[in-house]
């Protein structure tokens, strides 16, 4: 429910704050006072295209800012919104409510808020859009598109779950059919490429590298191509540290240390045998590495045959890093990949044939579904133009006809090459799967007894248009199809309607207005008479700003008085005022 407005700098309307309660509010006020910019800013915060042309002269932002409870909402759709307010990291206020603001600025982009967030302004929109139903002349225009139609007979049959099901067939059916198109498009281009895979993967796998072989080729050919070199330089080395001849080299390494060490430790003098520990750790490092000098020497190659071997194998490496990789270790990631790949390209008659048996199974299930869809709606179309005709009636239109025609979109003759979506129906027919099934759906009406029925838009005066709008949306309240505690709002319904349809129009209202919080603007004085609560949109200087008001009393007598002609301040004009009034409010809804 809303239950605070406030508006800033927003077309003729200054600065202004409107409280709503529960029940019927009316906006009123003179023509041009900017009774209108309180519906433009509640379709700012339902995520309505930002427009800088509203922003008001000399301002830099217009600002819409609302405060919604969410207490009047069942279980599952307060769950809802509860976990739109998760996932935006928005917070509710200290009183449980929630705060939307929309900014609009005249040079730069607009801003959305949600409890205290920066969201996107499709994010405020999923969250108030679950809150508001706004409905102008604009959404009475809607009204006549069939996919709108079909939407509103949808809400009235409770056919979500039959249309979901049917959308997820028929999303499946589609990328199987595009699947099945594309294999036989593709078939010999298929098998070439996997042609071209086999061969690939049959010679990386004759070759059989291992990962990081390359690099430690390159080290062992370097050793190899300086054989006698690296021979001379470790034996030199060796024999300088530890000789098996000491005659031969004279006096080693070991052989020096030894001498110290042993010198050393023959002294009685504790700094002298520390120091001989030290030699003898030095000792044992030099000893280390003439062991393994000499483990290098053994493994040493006699001749230069390995090295031949070493620079075979290194171009057999190189010809795989041509074609495939820069290394040997992508070598390997491309084989990796490229099976993966090879093992999806089933070139076989036995994978185009069960591709084609998937389509033809899920085609069985989708007709299916699309039938059970139709019935849902045929069966819900008949109560819904029933119940709208009896609420036309009870709108000073009592001769009034409305149907609701459910009709299958059967395509004639064979499926053309260039249409994707034809299906074929369990009867044998052939029809066009749309998104939302495979029905057209048209709203007939007739203002009078004995009028042919034709389509709504070529049959319904503007009066007629809003007073079918008007029971379509009591219908859907009275069914449950729009939440308990949402709020409704109507700009200008009752445009081209009055005397005694005014009447039942605020009858109506004021009747919606008991499960919904209902928000009208309104220049009909029957329909204001109606309220439960009244604010009046005034101006409030000289500079053309407005104000909105709340009036009570001899105050919204005299704005009654106003809206009858013109007549506020005549006793006449406030008598017949009374009179409407007190005739509202004594009215048995």
């Amino acid at each position: 429910m809303l239950t605070e407005l406030r508006i800033e700098s927003l077309g003729a309307i200054s600065v202004a704050t409107a409280e709503f309660g529960r029940g019927l509010t009316v906006l009123t006020g003179e023509t041009g006072a900017g009774k209108t910019m309180v519906v433009t800013g509640l379709h700012l915060l339902g995520g309505a295209r930002a427009d800088a042309t509203r922003v008001r002269s000399g301002a830099e932002r217009a600002i819409v800012e609302g405060r919604f409870t969410t207490s009047d909402l069942d279980d599952l759709a307060a769950a809802h919104l509860d976990e739109m307010l998760d996932a935006s990291g928005a917070e509710r206020d200290e009183d449980g409510s929630v705060i939307t603001l929309r900014s609009v600025s005249r040079d730069g982009p607009s801003r959305a808020y949600l409890g205290g967030r920066s969201v996107p302004a499709k994010s405020l929109s999923g969250f108030t859009t679950e809150l508001l139903t706004l409905h102008g002349q604009n959404d009475q225009l809607r009204l006549m598109r069939p996919e709108e139609q079909r939407g509103a007979l949808d809400r009235f049959a409770d056919a979500a779950s039959a249309l979901e099901r049917y959308r997820k067939l028929r999303d499946a059916w589609l990328t199987a059919r595009r699947d099945l198109a594309d294999r036989r498009d593709r078939a010999r281009e298929l098998a070439q490429e996997a042609d071209r895979l086999k061969f690939a993967l049959d010679e990386i796998d004759a070759v059989d590298p291992r990962p990081g072989e390359d690099d430690a080729l390159v080290a062992d050919i370097l050793r190899l191509s300086e054989l006698d070199t690296l021979r001379e330089a470790a034996a030199t080395a060796r024999a300088a540290l530890s000789a098996d001849d000491p005659d031969a080299f004279g006096t080693t390494a070991t052989d020096g240390l030894g001498r110290a060490r042993a010198a050393l430790e023959s002294a009685d003098d504790a700094t002298l045998r520390a120091l001989a520990a030290q030699i003898g750790e030095a000792l044992t490092v030099v000893a280390d590495a003439a062991h393994e000098l000499g483990g290098f020497l053994d493994e040493l190659p006699v001749d230069a045959s390995a090295l031949e071997s070493k620079l075979a194998r290194q171009a057999q490496l190189r010809m795989l890093t041509r074609k495939y990789a820069a290394d040997i270790d992508g070598v390997l990631r491309w084989a990796r990949e490229s099976r993966e790949r090879l093992a999806q390209l089933d070139v076989s008659e036995e994978g185009l044939a069960a591709l084609e048996r998937r389509v033809d199974e899920l085609a069985r299930e989708l007709g299916g579904a699309a039938v059970d869809l139709g019935k849902t709606r045929r069966k819900a179309a008949k109560r819904l133009a029933k119940e709208v005709t009896a609420e036309l009636s009870a709108l000073a239109m009592a001769d009034a006809e409305f149907t609701v025609d459910v009709a299958t979109d059967i395509v004639p003759g064979a499926a053309g090459p260039g249409d994707p979506a034809i299906l074929r129906l369990p009867s044998g027919e052939l029809v066009r799967a749309g998104a939302d099934g495979v029905d057209q759906v048209e709203f007939g009406f007739a203002a009078h007894r004995g009028m042919t029925v034709l389509p709504l838009a070529k049959s319904a005066s503007g009066g007629e248009l809003s007073r079918v709008m008007l029971a379509l949306e009591v219908v859907l309240a009275a069914s449950r199809r729009i939440s308990v505690g949402t709020t409704m709002v109507f700009d200008e319904i009752d445009a081209g309607v009055g005397g005694r349809a005014a009447v039942q129009i605020g009858r109506r209202l004021a009747r919606l207005a008991r499960t919904h919080q209902v928000i009208v603007v309104t220049h009909l004085p029957q329909v204001a008479a109606y309220a439960d609560v009244h604010l009046v949109v005034h101006g409030t200087g000289p500079n053309g700003a407005s104000g909105v008001r709340r009036v009570s009393d001899d105050d919204r007598v005299a704005e009654l008085a106003r809206m009858l002609a013109g007549l506020g301040e005549s006793d006449s004009g406030r008598a017949h005022a009374r009179e409407l009034l007190d005739a509202a409010q004594a009215d048995q809804i």
